[in-house]
């Protein structure tokens, strides 16, 4: 059997071969066939499928209504409206960079194969190896604990709130329930990636229909509604943090709509299942960001129409304990019908997207360890390689359970200390977008292969936008957020990211260095394989 190809870079298309026969095979499947891989797991997902599962991996649900306490504290209507557009408008930037890169390299290890190619023979090794380990499971953390506590939110409000006898869940019972959540998406993942398609057609409809849902319905049913004027220039400063400057504090705002906007690169981990991955891998990324932009400023704007006292809606003193949106449905309801049901199931509205986030964050996870596994890469490799009958990572998948339900241990000493984990979820994840776009303006400019979706002579002046947006958000996520600063709020951010750094360099310099040496093809790259 010979394996031809038309285009001995970028072929339309690709035959196969065999008794005078040729039968067209996809072209990312020959792509990757020149990147030296053979084709393993189960190709079966479209463009659509490949978008909806980036885009719930993104989930405006997920991070606004988790962040939205943060977002009113640091500035309030103007940080987030306004602050949404900002992040929105540099992400493209980044997003663009990125799928120009995912057409060229579509295989699922993705950010880092794509820093090893990049970044030249002698720099190879250690810029994939630094890109993979900033962007594994601190993300699936981040959602899945954020989603335990909505639970605990959701229990709280059901049994009479904070301040009517509720049962508020105790760090020990909310780890167990995280652990539960983590299973389940275990559980999702092992099944086949067509079951897997279908769950995430069915979370961007409920995504999207949840926004459209939420930012009618909410403002509809406040007593109370902000007027035009109030959400386009009323700048809260009323943050009990000790911070006076606005600049600063809209700064802080920022997070929130960041944060939001991360986990794009989930289509780029999919492209070893896309269809037409050097195309449609691309489509993913761009079409996921601008969805998202536009149904998450709804959403934001929606909703914020219904608040008309801040300082109440984050008072930790009130019946959802703090916690923002739970506290403005909630109130929405009761206030309007006597009763705060009709706010706890729209809440629970949010809470599902967010388990269907969190089985995205899983599915992407397994899949770097796969390709990161492929490559001998990890301690075991062999074993979190393994394919089950279904052409699933089993292992992989659950190895991102283990790991990110170790990681949220934390939480039991300090919240502080897990907030520190948490915080490489917004900050570590864009290091990892950079890197590779980094060196492809730099140290791989000169030999970047263009595929079919590429930016031309616009690839360089993005790029660097990109990385300067990135590099400007590192700095000012490290920032203080609260004076004077103590044990209990200096932000832990730069600890947490240089710890990553020391702790990978060093075991880069001490070990890794002698035996991984990059990407390991497990076929010949010659455009034919016997």
């Amino acid at each position: 059997m010979v394996l031809e190809h038309l285009d001995p870079v970028f072929p339309s298309e690709a035959y196969l071969s065999q008794d005078g026969d040729n039968v067209r095979i996809d072209t990312g499947e020959s792509r990757l066939a020149q990147l030296g891989y053979y084709q393993e797991l189960d190709r079966s997902l479209s463009v659509i499928s490949n978008f909806a599962l980036c885009f719930v991996t993104v989930s405006v649900l997920q991070g606004i209504t988790t962040l939205y306490s943060q977002g009113l504290q640091y500035g309030g209507p103007i940080s987030m409206i306004y602050g949404w557009l900002i992040a929105s408008f540099f992400t493209m930037f980044v997003g663009l960079s990125m799928a120009e890169i995912c057409s060229s390299y579509p295989t699922s290890g993705g950010l880092y194969y794509w820093s090893a190619k990049l970044a030249g023979p002698s720099w190879a090794p250690f810029a994939s190896w630094l890109t993979c380990w900033y962007s594994l499971w601190a993300n699936t953390t981040s959602v899945d604990f954020s989603l335990a506590q909505m639970v605990q939110v959701i229990i709280l409000l059901s049994t009479g709130g904070k301040n009517g006898g509720g049962y508020l869940a105790s760090k020990y019972v909310l780890i167990c329930i995280y652990g539960g959540i983590l299973f389940i998406h275990g559980v999702l993942n092992i099944l086949p990636i067509k079951f897997i398609s279908i769950l995430g057609n069915v979370a961007a409809a409920w995504n999207i229909i949840g926004v459209f849902l939420l930012m009618v319905l909410i403002p509809f049913v406040a007593p109370k509604r902000a007027s035009v004027e109030y959400i386009s220039t009323h700048f809260n400063t009323d943050t009990a943090v000790g911070i006076q400057s606005k600049p600063y504090i809209f700064v802080l705002g920022l997070l929130m709509s960041s944060y939001t906007l991360a986990g794009y690169d989930a289509s780029v981990h999919l492209v070893e299942e896309t269809k037409s991955a050097d195309r449609n891998g691309p489509k993913g990324i761009i079409s996921a960001i601008v969805v998202s932009f536009i149904v998450g400023w709804g959403y934001l704007l929606g909703i914020t129409f219904a608040v008309t006292d801040i300082p109440h809606l984050v008072n930790p003193n009130n019946d959802a304990g703090g916690y923002a949106a739970a506290q403005l449905f909630y109130e929405a309801f009761k206030s309007r019908y006597g009763s705060g049901v009709g706010g706890i199931i729209c809440f629970g509205v949010a809470a599902v997207a967010i388990f269907f986030c969190g089985m995205g964050t899983i599915t992407n996870n397994s899949r770097m360890v796969y390709a990161f596994s492929r490559d001998g890469a990890m301690p075991y490799s062999s074993v979190w390689h393994k394919l089950n009958k279904n052409e699933v990572p089993i292992n992989a998948v659950w190895l991102s359970v283990a790991i990110s339900f170790v990681m949220a241990l934390t939480s039991l000493l300090s919240l502080v200390a897990f907030q520190s984990m948490v915080s490489i979820a917004t900050v570590g994840i864009n290091i990892s977008y950079v890197i590779p776009i980094f060196y492809r303006i730099t140290l791989g400019n000169k030999t970047f292969t263009r595929g079919p979706f590429n930016l031309g002579r616009y690839g360089m002046v993005v790029g660097w936008i990109a990385v300067m947006w990135v590099a400007a958000m590192t700095v000012l996520f490290s920032l203080p957020v609260a004076y004077p600063i103590t044990r209990d709020t200096f932000n832990y951010t730069p600890a947490a990211i240089g710890g990553l750094l020391i702790l990978v360099v060093s075991w880069w310099v001490l070990d890794a260095r002698h035996w991984f040496k990059g990407p390991i093809t497990n076929i010949d790259t010659t455009m034919r394989t016997n």
